[in-house]
C-alpha cells in the first residue's frame, strides 16, 4: 500500500487485482455470459477469412460459380451471426458494468462515511472530491464502455491468432514473432504508465484542494489581501498538473507510433513465409491468403486492445485511488478487500459507563505551538458542562479530543475507561456526537434531511425533533411540510434554518454525550436560547458539553470550566465562580456590563 503525502492511501497492484476479482465474482453469471457470447462472436468472425481461402482454392481447382456463391452465402451468414452475437455480448457486458459501477460507488460512500473525521480532515476536500468524482467516473467509464470493448476485442484477437495456428503452425509462429516490436512497446509502456497516472491523479487532487480552499476562504483571502499568495499557490499546483499530464502524454506519444508501425510486421511475415512454403509445395495459396487475411484482421482488435490499454492504465490508477480509501489510517478496511489475516484481531473494549476522564492532556498542531498544556477534567454522566474562555484558549481543540476526532499527544481522554480515539466509528457515534457551527443541507426533502440520522424514524418522531430545536414553526409553513424540497431546485434555507436541521438530526441520533461547539452561533439570541433549552429538555439525563461564547449557556449549566492558555484554570458552578471573583467573574461582568459581578 502506497500513500500520497497529505492524502489518503493508494492501493497497490495486488489489492487492485483482488478488488477487481471480487467485483467480477459479485456478478459472475453476467461476466461469464458476456465472455461466452464474445467467444461465439469471435468464432463466427474467424470463419470468413477461412471461407475466402476456400473460394481461392475452389476457383483454382476449376469449380463453378455455384460453389463460389454457396461459400459467399456462408460468409454473409457468419458476418450476420457475428454482428448479432457481438451486440448481444455488448448489451450483457454493459449491464454488468452498470451494476458493478453501482457497487463501486456504494462501497466508496460506505468507506468514506466510516472514516474518522480526523482522517477526512487530513486528506483534505480536494483529494476526496477528486476521488469521489473524477476517479469514480473514470472507473465507471471503464466498467461501462472500455471494459466491454476490451473484452470483445481481446477475445477476437485470441481467436484470430489461434485460427492462424490451426491453418498452419509455421504461419502462426512467424505471425506471433512479428508481434515482438508491439510486445516490447507494451512492456516499456506498462512499466511507466501506472506511476505516471497516479502522479497525474495526485496533481489533480492538489488543484482541486487549492480551488476548494480558496473558494471556501474567499472572504478571508480578500480581508488579508492574500490574493497574490493564493494565485501563486494555484499556479504552482497547475504547473505540477501540467507536468504530470505532459508525462502521460509523452508516454502515449512514444507508445502509439511504435505500435502502429509494428502492425505491418506480422502481415508481412505471414506473406513472406507463406510464399516460401507455397513455393516448395508445403501449403496451398488459399491458406496463404487466409493467413494474411487473418493477420490483417488481427490488427484491428489488437489496435483496439492497445488503445484501450492506455485508458485501462488511467482507470487502473483511478481504481487504486478509489480502493485506497479502504486502507486509510485509523479507518475501516473492508475484510473483503484485504487478504485473510492469520488471526482475527481482538474486539475493542466497550466503555464500562459514560464517565469522561481527561488526564494530563497535551496537544499541538503540526504547524503551531502547543494548544493544550496538561488539561485535567472529569465530566460526570448526565452533567451539563459549559467550557468558556477567550478565543485561542483551546476550547475547540479540547472538544475535538473529547469527540475522538484527534488523539492527545500525551495524557489520555477516556470514556468508561476506554480511550475515546480508539473506539470504532460506529460505537463512537453512539457514544459522543460533536456539533459545530458547520452544517449542511442535503439535496432532498426536509424528511430526507432528518432521516439521515435515524432512517426508521416516524413522522411523529421527526416533528418531535423539530419542536425540540424550535424549527417546527417554519417547517409547518412550508408548502409541502416535511416533503418540501431543499437545496438546488427547492427551498433555499438560511444559516439558522440549516443549523436547526443539523441539531434536529442530533436529537434523532440520540447520543449519550453531546458536544456543542458554538452550535447555535448562527441563531439569533432568543432563538438560540430557546433551542438550547429545548435540547436540554430532550437530552435530560444525558451528558451535554457546551463550548460557548454566550455566557447564558454557562449560567444554565451544572458546572463551568474556564480555559486559559491551554489549561482549565477554574471549575465550578456559575454561582461559585462568580463569587470567586476570578477569570469567569470578569467574563461575566464584561458580558453583562455589570461591574459588581452580581448574577
Amino acid at each position: 500500500m502506497t500513500t500520497e503525502t497529505g492524502a489518503l492511501p493508494v492501493a497497490d497492484r495486488v489489492t487492485v487485482r483482488r478488488a477487481a476479482a471480487r467485483l467480477v465474482r459479485a456478478d459472475g453469471r453476467a461476466f461469464s455470459a458476456a465472455l461466452a457470447l464474445n467467444a461465439l462472436a469471435a468464432g463466427a468472425g474467424i470463419v470468413g477469412p477461412w471461407l475466402v481461402g476456400r473460394i481461392v482454392d475452389e476457383v483454382r481447382a476449376g469449380r463453378g460459380a455455384g460453389t463460389v456463391d454457396r461459400l459467399a452465402l456462408w460468409i454473409v451468414l457468419c458476418a450476420l451471426a457475428q454482428l448479432v452475437l457481438a451486440r448481444w455480448a455488448r448489451y450483457v457486458a454493459h449491464r454488468f458494468g452498470e451494476r458493478t459501477l453501482a457497487r463501486v460507488r456504494e462501497t466508496f460512500v460506505e468507506r468514506l462515511l466510516g472514516l474518522p473525521a480526523s482522517v477526512v480532515e487530513r486528506a483534505g476536500t480536494g483529494d476526496l472530491t477528486a476521488r469521489g468524482t473524477a476517479d469514480v467516473a473514470m472507473v465507471g467509464t471503464t466498467l461501462r464502455d472500455i471494459g466491454p470493448e476490451l473484452l470483445v476485442y481481446a477475445v477476437q484477437a485470441l481467436f484470430v491468432l489461434g485460427a492462424v495456428f490451426v491453418l498452419d503452425p509455421w504461419l502462426g509462429l512467424f505471425g506471433l514473432l512479428g508481434l515482438t516490436p508491439a510486445w516490447l512497446a507494451v512492456r516499456w509502456y506498462l512499466r511507466r504508465a501506472r506511476d505516471a497516472y497516479l502522479a497525474e491523479g495526485a496533481a489533480t487532487s492538489a488543484v482541486a484542494e487549492i480551488v476548494a480552499a480558496t473558494a471556501a476562504g474567499a472572504r478571508t483571502v480578500e480581508a488579508f489581501r492574500l490574493e497574490g499568495a493564493r494565485t501563486a499557490a494555484s499556479r504552482e499546483a497547475l504547473e505540477r498538473s501540467r507536468r504530470s499530464r505532459y508525462r502521460t502524454l509523452g508516454l502515449r506519444s512514444v507508445f502509439f507510433p511504435v505500435v502502429e508501425i509494428s502492425y505491418t510486421v506480422p502481415v508481412a511475415g505471414v506473406l513472406l513465409v507463406g510464399g516460401w512454403l507455397h513455393g516448395r509445395g508445403l501449403i496451398g495459396i488459399g491458406a496463404v491468403v487466409a493467413g494474411a487475411l487473418y493477420m490483417r484482421q488481427f490488427t484491428d482488435p489488437l489496435d483496439m486492445v492497445l488503445m484501450r490499454l492506455d485508458q485501462l492504465q488511467s482507470s487502473g490508477a483511478s481504481f487504486a485511488r478509489v480502493e485506497g480509501i479502504a486502507k486509510a489510517p485509523d479507518g475501516p478496511a473492508a475484510a473483503s478487500a484485504a487478504p485473510a489475516a492469520p488471526a482475527a484481531p481482538a474486539a475493542p473494549a466497550a466503555p464500562a459507563d459514560d464517565r469522561i476522564e481527561v488526564r494530563g492532556v497535551r496537544y499541538a498542531y503540526e504547524r503551531g505551538g502547543e494548544v493544550l498544556r496538561g488539561v485535567d477534567l472529569t465530566v460526570r454522566p448526565g452533567e451539563r458542562l459549559a467550557v468558556v474562555g477567550a478565543s485561542g484558549a483551546g476550547k475547540t481543540t479540547l472538544s475535538r479530543l473529547l469527540a475522538g476526532i484527534d488523539a492527545p499527544a500525551s495524557g489520555s481522554v477516556t470514556v468508561g475507561g476506554v480511550p475515546v480515539a480508539e473506539l470504532e466509528p460506529a460505537r463512537l457515534r453512539r457514544q459522543v456526537v460533536l456539533v459545530t457551527q458547520e452544517h449542511h443541507v442535503f439535496l432532498g426533502s426536509v424528511r430526507d434531511n432528518l432521516l439521515i440520522a435515524e432512517p426508521g424514524a416516524s413522522d411523529e418522531e421527526l416533528w418531535r425533533a423539530l419542536v425540540a430545536v424550535g424549527a417546527d414553526g417554519w417547517v409547518r409553513e412550508l408548502p409541502g411540510g416535511l416533503d418540501t424540497g431543499l437545496g438546488q431546485g427547492g427551498l433555499a434555507t438560511d444559516g439558522s434554518q440549516a443549523q436547526q436541521l443539523a441539531l434536529a438530526r442530533v436529537v434523532l441520533a440520540d447520543p449519550h454525550t453531546l458536544i456543542l461547539d458554538e452550535a447555535t452561533a448562527l441563531l439569533d439570541p432568543a432563538t438560540a436560547r430557546h433551542t438550547e433549552r429545548g435540547l436540554a429538555a430532550v437530552l435530560a439525563g444525558r451528558t451535554v458539553i457546551a463550548i460557548a461564547h454566550r455566557l447564558h449557556t454557562a449560567h444554565d449549566a451544572d458546572r463551568v470550566a474556564v480555559m486559559e492558555d491551554g489549561l482549565v484554570t477554574e471549575l465550578g458552578t456559575h454561582e461559585e465562580l462568580v463569587a470567586a471573583n476570578g477569570a469567569y467573574a470578569a467574563l461575566w461582568r464584561t458580558w453583562h456590563g455589570d461591574d459588581d459581578g452580581s448574577a
